[in-house]
């Protein structure tokens, strides 16, 4: 699998959680939308696409089924994150 386009929109809010949100084309064929970068106490980490249930919880709509495909989506993002803050 190859994320073949990663697109960043940047939050300019700076007492927000929430950073950027991204976009991702899988394999030139596939994309997911609206992927949060958010900051949190360890650190920056993405949160896949969701939707809030009837009971109050989130869910997501899309995401990876395995560490290791969560690992590449995580990098991926973060570091066109970075590249988008160095070229804002």
């Amino acid at each position: 699998m190859q994320l073949s386009n990663i697109k960043i929109r940047l939050v300019n809010k700076d007492d927000e959680l929430l950073k950027a949100v991204a976009s991702v084309v899988i394999d030139d064929c596939f994309a997911v939308h609206d992927i949060k970068i958010i900051s949190g106490k360890a650190g920056l980490f993405i949160s896949m696409p969701s939707r809030r249930t009837p009971d109050g919880h989130y869910r997501d709509i899309a995401h990876p089924l395995d560490s290791e495909t969560r690992d590449l989506f995580s990098s991926a993002i973060l570091a066109a994150y970075e590249e988008e803050l160095k070229n804002a």
